[in-house]
């Protein structure tokens, strides 16, 4: 029985940004979870977080003077 092969990281941040977005397959989330790396995705789900919300604070400093 062999094992598929890890994703990069790249590969685990594309996961986590269409998980965000609410967009992904169950196809995908399937094949994707023998590939990822639970790491990746813990990492990669904090950075998308903290992106989001600088995102987030970003429009509402240009919003609201």
């Amino acid at each position: 029985m062999n094992k598929p092969p890890r994703a990069s990281f790249l590969y685990s941040l594309k996961a986590v940004v269409w998980a965000f977005t609410g967009l992904r397959r169950k196809s995908d989330f399937d094949t994707d979870s023998a590939k990822l790396n639970p790491v990746h995705i813990v990492i990669a789900g904090l950075l998308a977080a903290a992106c989001l919300v600088g995102l987030l604070i970003t429009i509402v400093h240009f919003v609201v003077p």
